[in-house]
């Protein structure tokens, strides 16, 4: 028999694998054109065999798996998903996984770290009992560590066994179709491209709204918070790619693009009044949440005025506002801008990433009669509403779990873009409580806490809505 590509989920037992890694494998075993699912070991504490594992895994697969569920693509997929009982804290139990491997003849491995960050440094050393794993490629969730210091000693871990071509820091953001589409949006239209700076632009708006609290993650969230879990990974990424000037070959961009990103990381500038560029908020029950500390400060809503230093976004103000329990569900980029006169509404370009994907546009028209009035008019592209696109359009984990496995490595995070990243997170935090500013309480279901709508009303009414 010959070597088999094995998958192995480190938290195969966790929502992340049920919800996402499961139904992207499903989705990619049905379609299999360009990739193999190869093997799948299943790594957790729980007392199942593999076939008690099966059958519980069918359940998530036909709930939210992208295509249509069958029978038979699933017992395809299941056959080769084995279940692993061992404690992955226990560097001893790698001894008997990598006899496991060999059993198995898993000799390319690619290994996913779906659990909590502080767990990746013990799974690593553990690694180093299992055969060829060295020569594996490895995935792994963000947060990339707890804060820059942290970080730091996590890649150097992670690149002292792995190849550092072969860590794939994965923010599944990057995955999602809109997300991919602004490029092709900017670039391949003049109409936005020769008008895309702080000349022609008022603001940029970045949103990540959520309904839900919490939930099942109170552990996790408790030592995280928004500026960790939203900001440093998903929304600094889409911001990069916002700014970004145009890599060279749009569809073959690698490295250029990369090379972009961080040079926007790198610019952006540190605040020298807090208090009137970041609000921090927890939405009331918070500390009642599961596993949430009853005194927690940590923040659940964070809204940011950033600027970046260089001379196309010189003194244009980038928004972003992130946070659980607000008002509704919804992730877009807000392009505002700038009007032709006083009186005139703004040109705004929303790109919409979820839940509906699309892209709209408002516009200045004459309003239809005798008096020289100016309307909006509205042109509304909703790429989800169809569902042949819906079935087209590979779910953000499945696109990147193939690319893992191609070995296309521009759709994830860079270190260098994390280490930006943190840098400026972590500095921006640190001032924000040496000044002692408050974390704001605010409804639930509300649109975050009024200190936020002050600090955003001072950049106009163009916020949304």
């Amino acid at each position: 028999m010959n070597k088999k590509l094995t998958f192995t989920i480190f938290g195969g037992t966790g929502d992340l694998t049920f919800r996402k890694l499961l139904p992207a494998l499903y989705n990619m075993s049905v379609t299999s054109k360009r990739e193999s699912v190869g093997q799948v070991i299943i790594i957790g504490r729980r007392d199942y065999t593999s076939e008690q594992y099966r059958v519980i895994a069918r359940d998530w697969v036909e709930k939210f798996a992208r295509l249509p569920y069958t029978e038979k693509d699933y017992d395809r997929l299941a056959a080769g998903v084995f279940y692993y009982k061992m404690d992955f804290t226990d560097e001893k139990a790698y001894t008997q996984l990598n006899e496991f491997y060999e059993e198995m003849e898993a000799e390319s491995h690619i290994f996913y770290f779906a659990v909590a960050p502080r767990f990746f440094s013990s799974i690593v050393t553990g690694l180093a009992h299992v055969e060829h794993a060295c020569h594996g490629k490895v995935v792994l969730e963000k947060p990339f560590g707890e804060n820059l210091t942290a970080a730091k000693e996590l890649n150097e871990k992670m690149e002292s066994f792995f190849r550092p071509d072969n860590i794939y820091r994965i923010d599944h953001y990057l995955g999602k179709e809109m997300v991919r589409n602004i490029q092709t949006i900017r670039f391949a239209n003049p109409i936005f491209s020769g008008v895309w700076d702080a000349e022609h632009i008022d603001c940029i708006q970045i949103s990540a709204l959520e309904e839900v609290g919490v939930e099942t993650r109170g552990g996790y969230y408790d030592h995280s918070g928004a500026m960790k879990d939203m900001v440093q990974n998903h929304l600094f990424q889409i911001l990069s790619i916002v700014a970004m000037e145009q890599p060279g070959d749009l569809m073959l961009a690698g490295e250029e693009m990369h090379r972009e990103q961080i040079r926007v990381l790198s610019s952006l500038n540190m605040p020298e009044d807090i208090e009137d560029s970041l609000v921090l908020g927890q939405y009331r029950g918070y500390r009642e949440e599961k596993a949430v500390a009853e005194d927690s400060l940590t923040e659940s809503y964070a809204a940011m005025k950033v600027f970046l230093d260089n001379d196309r976004w010189k003194d244009m103000p980038f928004y972003i506002r992130t946070g659980k329990k607000l008002g509704h569900r919804e992730m877009q980029v807000l392009v505002v801008f700038k009007t032709a006169a006083p009186h005139v509404q703004s040109n705004i370009l929303n790109i919409k990433i979820q839940p509906t994907e699309g892209v709209y546009l408002q516009f200045n028209i004459k309003k239809p009669g005798e008096e020289d009035e100016i309307a909006q008019a509205k042109m509304d592209f909703c790429q989800s509403c169809s569902f042949i696109n819906q079935m087209n359009t590979p779910e953000a984990y499945e696109r990147l779990l193939g690319a893992c496995v191609r070995g296309e490595r521009f759709w994830f995070s860079q270190w260098d873009q994390i280490e930006a990243s943190w840098k400026y997170v972590d500095e921006i935090r640190k001032r924000y409580h040496d000044k002692k500013l408050p974390v704001y309480a605010y409804e639930p279901g509300s649109y975050g806490p009024h200190a936020a709508d002050k600090m955003l009303e001072k950049a106009g009414d163009h916020w949304l809505d």
